[in-house]
């Protein structure tokens, strides 16, 4: 569960589930302890959201008319930045971890599987894919790419 402030007392609790073909975000507004509206978008495949939860906020936002549209867009904006923050952090965290691997390993090989796992770990619920032939590359090639990754995680890209 995700829960979005608006002021002290009225939060928006955000949730997904599955559905029989796909899955949902679900999207409850609480004034003072109570649930006001609720509101659900369903999804197939996937969203195509600038940050999660996006679609159904606004639904509910739209649906209950608590706050006027200028400050509806005005939330939004700060949902979006406040996501892309909440990633940003968690890519610095990543890239420190994988550098680890420098100190921590010997050889290149050591050094490149544990940049492997750590980004991995960090990454794969973020849609990292790794190529198919990823452990037939040679060491230096792991290394250069492995790097890269960490390179870009640093500079926060997403900004």
């Amino acid at each position: 569960m995700k829960t979005f402030r608006i002021d002290e007392n009225t939060v928006i609790n955000c949730n997904w589930g599955n559905t029989r073909e796909g899955f949902k975000h679900t999207a409850k507004l609480v004034v003072n302890n109570n649930v006001v509206k609720t509101s659900r978008v369903c999804y197939l495949n996937r969203t195509w959201e600038s940050f999660e939860y996006e679609t159904v906020l606004r639904h509910l936002l739209n649906k209950s008319n608590i706050l006027p549209e200028d400050q509806k867009s005005e939330f939004l904006n700060r949902c979006r930045k406040n996501e892309l923050d909440e990633v940003n952090k968690s890519f610095g965290f990543i890239s420190s971890i994988a550098k680890l691997g420098n100190i921590l390993c010997e050889s290149q090989k050591d050094k490149n599987d544990w940049k492997t796992r750590m980004i991995k770990a960090g990454l794969e619920n973020k849609g990292l894919i790794m190529p198919d032939d990823w452990d037939s590359l040679p060491e230096d090639t792991k290394e250069q790419r492995l790097n890269g990754i960490i390179q870009m995680l640093e500079t926060n890209i997403l900004k």
